[in-house]
């Protein structure tokens, strides 16, 4: 027999993921101001499947942290 509440119905994952709000990194990220570049990033990397194919992406990115961490320090 069926323990209760082993039929009911469960959210699917991306109902979870809602619920869960932003996902930390992104949130961070679009902290820095370098959401854009990253995104970029992102695309590139699921497109080609190979970082080394996207150094633009990975310089303009990096770049863009560079220039948020040198703006945070006293």
């Amino acid at each position: 027999m069926a323990r209760p509440g082993h039929a009911r119905n469960r959210p699917s994952l991306e109902e979870d993921e809602d619920e869960e709000g932003e996902d930390p990194v992104d949130a961070m990220i679009s902290r820095t101001g370098c959401a854009a570049q990253h995104r970029e990033l992102q695309e590139c990397m699921a497109a080609r499947q190979d970082w080394r194919h996207c150094q633009p992406q990975v310089r303009a990115f990096g770049e863009c942290m560079a220039r948020q961490r040198r703006t945070e320090e006293p």
